[in-house]
């Protein structure tokens, strides 16, 4: 495993993101674990994990300007924390993410900060991606922007889950608007890492079984 995917998956437990247990997700799932970037409490935190998809968007997207948008809550802090560390590497995006509810006075709109202009493009930076409804439903509010474009979206952990079908949830995300769905590490990732310590086996073992059943063919 690369060095950054650890330390990665490292920072992820050791900030409470990463937990195991029994969950659900937004798709209604049944899961053995959870990413929850709503667990990032302090600034150090947050600072970091700006690297991170700092470093995931220098490495995919180049030095190519970009708008990046955070759908409401919890990709907020991880657009503000992304723009802020791209700019310490030079380049300098703008950001804005949507409102729960449209606001009817003062500015009012849906859309805080950087609203994007005919022909810019759009990156969305969200937490993880199960069966792909958080995506849909961000492709649905980011369609009232005239002609801009969705270039591409960054997540923490692939899930490497089925989404409506047998593909992977980015899979079909990615065929469905043509655009890449990228992630810094994948649950396999996470098992290679959980299987250095003999203690995780539980886990492990928890993980492997519902991957067995909800696990992408592709």
């Amino acid at each position: 495993m690369e060095a950054y995917k650890r330390e990665f998956i490292q920072f992820l437990e050791g900030a409470g993101v990463l937990k195991f247990g029994d969950f659900t997700a937004k798709s209604g799932r049944k899961i053995p674990y959870f990413i929850n970037a709503g667990d990032i409490k302090t600034g150090d935190q947050i600072a970091k994990l700006g690297e991170f998809y700092a470093k995931s968007y220098l490495e995919k997207v180049g030095n190519k300007r970009t708008v990046l948008y955070g759908p409401a809550y919890k990709g907020i802090s991880i657009a503000v924390s992304s723009s802020i560390a791209l700019a310490g590497n030079g380049l300098d995006v703008p950001f804005f993410f949507n409102r729960k509810e449209a606001k009817d006075h003062g500015e009012g709109g849906v859309f805080v900060g950087y609203v994007p202009k005919e022909g810019e493009e759009v990156v969305i930076v969200e937490d993880v991606i199960t069966a792909g409804t958080a995506i849909r439903e961000s492709m649905e509010i980011l369609s009232s922007l005239q002609n801009v474009k969705v270039a591409a979206v960054f997540v923490m952990v692939d899930r490497k889950e089925k989404g409506k079908g047998e593909k992977s949830a980015m899979a079909e995300i990615g065929e469905e608007f043509g655009f890449p769905v990228y992630s810094v590490v994948d649950v396999y990732d996470i098992i290679e890492y959980l299987e250095e310590d003999e203690k995780n086996a539980e886990n492990v073992a928890r993980i492997k079984n519902y991957l067995a059943v909800n696990g992408a063919k592709a």
